[in-house]
């Protein structure tokens, strides 16, 4: 991973006005300002889905250094973190109760650990940790880290032609160190959120407008995107987000499954998982709904078969590539008939349950729900 250098504010500032320069506007997640769209939300989604986009990735940044660095994470978190340089793994932190309190990705860096989180949420899980006699130190670093997802069918050809030094990286959640310019860059092969082959590409907060130059402006050319469009791709590839699926449900709900290592040794909360996953089913499951019309129903819209309640909407918009409105819904589990309908405004809208994901891309996500 690239070495930091300073608290890296200079470079995010000047990443900021990148951003405005290409007709940015901004929204706020988890306490952090990102990009929201840079204007035609749905043409760029379709754009990403038949070519490639890059957009910021809004993580908050954890480091571990130490001797006991990865046992120490590997006992909090739900999968078995890879101790090996250049590999990583999409875990989740619970708590007592078995409730994520975030998901998160974790790399194996030379003499470090380097966590990746939602945004905001970096220093209220770093007050909750407790090293004691562990040789292990704990630093929030993200302010010294830039992160760019690069997402779409040529994703890969868009990569390899700008990275010099290595090779575009072929597993999942393994990474390369090169250059894009004279910029040091770490490559991640993502597990494929937007249902696409993705990249993410780390760099030292100074270099964050060179590299981000370099993906939207050099080799093949990748369309900018902000967070509108990432979550309608999200949505359509059927991978549940931290915001709207993830926090505050068990994993059995949300079929995480490939955060979770039931053969791994304790972690936090997890009696509660296994107690669920021995049962054979969680009370709730994600599914995917198609709404009639135009309108998106709200997080929290009442989801009901033949007028009963039977669970809720986490998000929903509309699809660019369907041409039609979907959503998330955790609803009990034995949902019984294929039609339902959902609340809005005080107006029931028939749903069908759709089977996920609602689109194929030239990738399926590694977050997809699944359940045993």
């Amino acid at each position: 991973m690239p070495e930091p250098l300073g608290d890296g504010v200079d470079g995010l500032g000047a990443l900021r006005t990148f951003h405005a320069d290409h007709g940015a506007t901004f929204e706020t997640e988890g306490g952090v300002e990102g990009v929201a769209d840079y204007g035609r939300p749905e043409r760029t989604h379709r754009a990403v889905r038949n070519g490639v986009g890059m957009t910021e990735m809004p993580y908050d940044v954890i480091v571990l250094t130490g001797a006991d660095r990865h046992d120490y994470l590997d006992n909090l978190v739900t999968a078995s973190v890879p101790a090996a340089d250049g590999e990583g793994c999409y875990a989740l932190l619970l708590d007592p109760q078995g409730r994520i309190e975030v998901d998160l990705y974790a790399f194996a860096a030379d003499e470090r650990l380097l966590v990746f989180v939602p945004p905001g949420t970096a220093e209220p899980v770093v007050d909750g940790w407790e090293t004691f006699i562990q040789d292990v130190s704990i630093e929030v670093a993200t302010g010294a880290f830039a992160v760019f997802g690069v997402h779409g069918p040529t994703a890969t050809e868009k990569v390899a032609s700008v990275l010099t030094g290595a090779a575009a990286p072929d597993g999942r959640l393994s990474f390369v160190r090169g250059s894009m310019g004279d910029a040091g860059v770490s490559v991640v092969r993502t597990d494929a959120p937007t249902g696409e082959t993705g990249y993410d590409v780390i760099c030292a907060a100074a270099d964050a407008v060179d590299v981000a130059d370099t993906l939207v402006n050099r080799g093949l050319n990748a369309v900018p995107f902000g967070r509108r469009t990432w979550r309608s791709l999200t949505l359509e590839a059927g991978t549940p987000l931290f915001e709207t699926e993830l926090e505050g449900r068990i994993p059995n709900v949300v079929g995480t499954r490939t955060a979770v290592d039931f053969e791994k040794g304790c972690f936090v909360g997890q009696e509660v998982v296994s107690k669920v996953e021995n049962r054979g089913q969680p009370s709730q499951r994600l599914v995917g709904l198609r709404l009639d019309g135009d309108a998106a129903p709200q997080s929290g819209a009442t989801v009901a078969i033949d007028g009963d309640p039977v669970g809720e909407v986490t998000r929903g918009s509309h699809s660019p590539t369907l041409d039609g409105t979907i959503a998330f819904a955790a609803v009990d589990y034995e949902l019984d008939g294929a039609e339902a309908t959902v609340d809005f405004d005080d107006d029931p809208i028939p749903a069908s349950v759709e089977p996920l994901p609602f689109v194929e891309g030239s990738e399926r996500s590694g977050r997809l729900p699944a359940y045993p």
